[in-house]
């Protein structure tokens, strides 16, 4: 069984607070205090969402580590699949009653594209499939393949696939070539189908998946490198996208997803060293376009070819020759490492585990908080209600609960519910939304005395912003962003709190 982490400072007091309910709650609130209990000792929930043919499988695969989610059109692509840890892999569909039908994987190990049918299910009875895969990654992360949102044009999950995602509490959105109106539709669908809890720009982060497939000359001032155009277009999908997201990082997927599933192997480590051994024309004329990649004459035959550009595309063909032209003697576990680094995926992994999975603490707070709330309103009994009106209350009240004041403001700026000027806005998303002290200033890589000078002077600023005579509603978020940076600047400098 995985390990996962007990929960942080806040994180203990929910579940403190929940203990402290099942006591004395009834039948309702009880099941409604172990579910939350239940998450929060349970991996971050991450939906991977986007619209159709955005390449959403496909990086869910290279995640994982293996070819697990079915990318080709099917049964199964039209239905939330969860993958989480285990042992013993197989795939449950679970059906709209609670049933859970086992089947099979392929022989490749993939959940099967007809998975209800083998099942014997009727997809409209269907809610969702569980997927128990054994994986580094799934021991931290539960990954949630979501159908393309862009497709609904706005209209919640079909039928009740809505109860799978709903329990997703960060995002990573996938973005294809250019940023459009349908990607800012699939995240506010995908907080209509979560209830209404929206994700907030410190639990969605985004991908733009095929950085291989645009043209260098978009990188303009920045290079001419298909990784240049790539960085280019993910700047401008990122500005697009404003506060809605953390960042938005280029990833070449199919790269990706044959490195680390296992599909390269040494036979085409030895047809790539052949490309590499013809002479530099020939290369160029194969390299230039896909159709000369598979009509030049070369020593590779052209089966082989065909299969190089499945697995790799002619991105990754060419960063192979380079590396290969640099190495001529590099292994096929080398040359795998070397397409692994150009693909990016480096990064998104280091984005979700080192800033979503670091704010699982205040991610599941909110989320519970939110849960129990939601019990109070509707507990049949007075006594519940108030105990847990009663039992917030006193949790917010705690240090720790800043963490939440800060998430609370962040959406409220990116809902549009408090505008502040864009430069200020920007600012607090990034105190709010980031991990590392650098980051969160605005310095990146620095450290020392600077970054406490920094910290300091901002409170300030904040502080007195927060009493120039604003609205009252971006006066409690200045106030909460002043209260951020006096406390980093308190962490920076170890003074005691």
């Amino acid at each position: 069984m995985p390990h996962h982490p007990a929960p942080r400072p806040l994180g203990r007091a929910v579940d403190a607070l929940c203990r402290e309910l099942l006591r004395a709650a009834g039948p309702e609130l009880a099941a409604v205090c172990g579910d939350v209990l239940d998450r929060l000792h349970a991996p971050l929930q991450v939906a991977v969402t986007g619209r159709l043919s955005a390449g959403k499988s496909t990086l869910v695969n290279a995640l994982v580590g293996r070819k697990v989610a079915a990318t080709a059109a099917g049964e199964c692509t039209r239905l939330v699949t969860r993958f989480t840890f285990g042992g013993l892999d197989r795939v449950d569909v679970v059906t709209t009653d609670g049933r859970r039908v086992g089947v099979a994987l392929t022989a490749e190990g993939t959940v099967p594209p007809d998975a209800p049918t083998r099942a014997g299910v009727a997809s409209a009875d269907v809610s969702h499939l569980e997927a128990v895969i054994t994986s580094d990654l799934l021991a931290e992360l539960t990954i949630i393949d979501t159908p393309g949102l862009g497709s609904l044009e706005r209209t919640p999950l079909a039928g009740v696939q809505h109860a799978a995602v709903v329990g997703a509490e960060a995002v990573l959105h996938v973005l294809s070539q250019n940023a459009r109106t349908a990607d800012l539709d699939a995240l506010d669908a995908f907080t209509t189908d979560t209830a209404g809890r929206d994700p907030g720009p410190a639990t969605v982060l985004a991908v733009l998946t095929k950085a291989d497939t645009l043209d260098p000359a978009a990188a303009g001032d920045a290079g001419s490198s298909v990784w240049a155009a790539g960085q280019a277009a993910a700047a401008a999908q990122r500005r697009a996208l404003g506060n809605r997201v953390i960042d938005v990082l280029p990833v070449v997927g199919l790269l990706a997803e044959t490195c680390e599933t296992g599909a390269f192997t040494t036979t085409d480590a030895d047809a790539l060293r052949l490309l590499t051994a013809e002479d530099e024309t020939t290369r160029a004329a194969l390299l230039a376009s896909v159709d000369l990649f598979t009509s030049v004459t070369c020593d590779v035959d052209v089966a082989e070819r065909e299969r190089l550009l499945q697995r790799l595309d002619l991105y990754g063909v060419a960063c192979a020759v380079r590396a290969l032209s640099a190495d001529p003697q590099m292994s096929a576990g080398r040359l795998r490492a070397a397409l692994f680094a150009v693909s990016g995926l480096t990064e998104v992994r280091r984005r979700l585990l080192g800033v979503l999975a670091a704010r699982t603490d205040v991610i599941k707070a909110t989320a519970a908080l939110r849960t129990l709330s939601t019990a109070a309103a509707t507990a049949g009994s007075a006594a519940d209600r108030s105990a847990v009106a009663v039992g917030i209350e006193r949790l917010l009240r705690l240090p720790v609960a800043h963490q939440l004041q800060v998430a609370q403001a962040l959406t409220l700026l990116t809902s549009g519910a408090v505008t502040l000027p864009d430069d200020l806005t920007a600012e607090a998303v990034r105190m709010g939304s980031r991990t590392d002290p650098g980051e969160r200033l605005g310095l990146p890589g620095a450290a020392g005395e600077p970054m406490a000078t920094l910290a300091l002077e901002r409170a300030g600023w904040w502080r007195g912003y927060a009493t120039s005579g604003v609205a009252p509603a971006q006066a409690r978020v200045a106030h909460v962003v002043h209260r951020a940076y006096f406390l980093l600047w308190q962490q920076l400098t170890a003074v005691p709190r």
